[in-house]
């Protein structure tokens, strides 16, 4: 009798969670909710630079997760509710205070498809994430898209005289990041780049010249790096779509006709 109590105990047992990579997590939501608060207040360049934040630790939980062996479902779920606060909602309630709000019903529509569409490439990937390709992302990441945004602020502040055109602007952007995390369209994921490996000589140097670059005008280059990143996806699918047809193409024009045999 005893060892039969013994086994239905530890089946009813709860399960524990892993501390380290939700505590991070934690932090993430933190930022977003931060950045939520300053928005509304007026803060704009506090609500942009927490974002930012948000997404450094956002970067750090799966990290952290991986090299302690604690990835969990839990910790999975919970960063997907994370990430849709930090980088759907509070993105979106950063730009309608900073540049829609003019725009009434149209600009609160457009920061909602922004955060309906983050909402629905979060589901879509942890639906697909098991038979994704790890090397690249199905559709902009949303914390991508909600960098995008923060740094557009910063940069705004910084080059001064952008006041006048930024809710025309601004709201073309958020339509179009909206578009792209909805997207098929496939952007680098960075995931097997792992810093623990050797690597060439030459990423060394990289890696120190990019974060110099940052470094001297970190406002100005964080918006040129994500506006690259943005970028990225849309041109490599061109640049695929026109190879993919010259090759087909050539494949026409080599082969000989019915009416030529």
């Amino acid at each position: 009798m005893r060892p039969q109590r013994k086994k239905r105990a530890k089946r009813t047992g709860k399960r524990g969670i892993y501390i380290l990579p939700n505590l991070f997590t934690s932090a993430s939501l933190f930022g977003g909710f931060f950045a939520i608060i300053a928005a509304i207040q007026g803060r704009y360049e506090t609500a942009a630079v927490a974002i930012l934040i948000s997404c450094v630790f956002d970067g750090l939980d799966g990290k952290i997760a991986r090299l302690t062996h604690s990835t969990s479902s839990f910790g999975a779920e919970y960063d997907s509710l994370s990430d849709l606060v930090s980088f759907g909602v509070a993105p979106g309630i950063l730009a309608f205070q900073w540049a829609l709000e003019p725009f009434g019903r149209l600009g609160w529509l457009a920061c909602f498809m922004f955060v309906i569409c983050g909402a629905l490439r979060l589901a879509r990937f942890n639906v697909q994430k098991n038979h994704a390709d790890a090397k690249f992302f199905k559709g902009l990441p949303i914390p991508a898209a909600a960098c995008f945004i923060a740094s557009l602020v910063l940069f705004a502040t910084a080059v001064g005289g952008y006041s006048e055109s930024r809710h025309i602007v601004s709201i073309v952007l958020v339509y179009v990041l909206s578009f792209l995390m909805v997207s098929s369209i496939r952007y680098p994921s960075f995931k097997e780049f792992e810093l623990k490996k050797q690597k060439p000589f030459n990423v060394l140097v990289a890696i120190i010249l990019a974060s110099m670059v940052v470094a001297y005008k970190p406002r100005i280059m964080l918006f040129f790096i994500l506006t690259i990143y943005v970028l990225w996806g849309p041109a490599i699918t061109l640049y695929r779509l026109r190879k993919d047809q010259a090759t087909e193409d050539t494949f026409l024009k080599e082969t000989p006709s019915v009416e030529e045999e």
